[in-house]
């Protein structure tokens, strides 16, 4: 009889657990809804909020118009491809901004983990570029996996004559 009360009271504390976990998963679980626009943290956001719905058309328009500036298709093909896993796994903090005239840098702290058993995760803080175009902020250049290095590639230098 003894027994049983001790197995009742364990499957009754693990019954607390799951419920506790499921309970704290839905209530922390937070909705990716787009915000302004009016600031560089705020496009910044937006594209990556973009990013993690997987809505790269809209990702595409925080795009600086600059010269070797990759068309959709060249945009989503490594999205599609080598950086969704890499989106997966690394999480993304807008830290602080810093505007001077039409530039700004905004930092952001990447915590990039494993899908691994007993792997760390580490913290990793880089610096987003914008400037702005029209009135409106247009990203340059985010850390990676939020961008790929082959999106604006620079132009090949031309040989000097001798």
């Amino acid at each position: 009889m003894r027994q049983d009360r001790f197995l009742t009271a364990i499957l009754a504390g693990i019954g607390v657990l799951i419920l506790l976990s499921l309970s704290l998963y839905f209530i922390r679980r937070v909705d990716l809804t787009y915000g302004a626009e009016d600031t560089p943290s705020g496009v910044l956001r937006n594209y990556i909020v973009a990013m993690q719905k997987r809505d790269f058309e809209r990702a595409y328009t925080y795009l600086a118009d600059q010269e070797n500036k990759p068309s959709l298709a060249q945009f989503r093909t490594p999205l599609e491809g080598y950086l969704y896993r890499e989106l997966s796994t690394t999480a993304i903090r807008i830290v602080e901004e810093s505007v001077q005239g039409d530039q700004a840098t905004v930092s952001v702290q990447l915590l990039r983990g494993q899908n691994q058993p007993f792997t760390t995760a580490f913290r990793d803080t880089q610096t987003a570029t914008l400037v702005r175009q029209g009135g409106a902020w247009k990203i340059t250049s985010v850390p990676y996996p939020y961008w790929a290095y082959e999106w604006y590639p620079p132009e090949p230098a031309k040989p000097a004559m001798p």
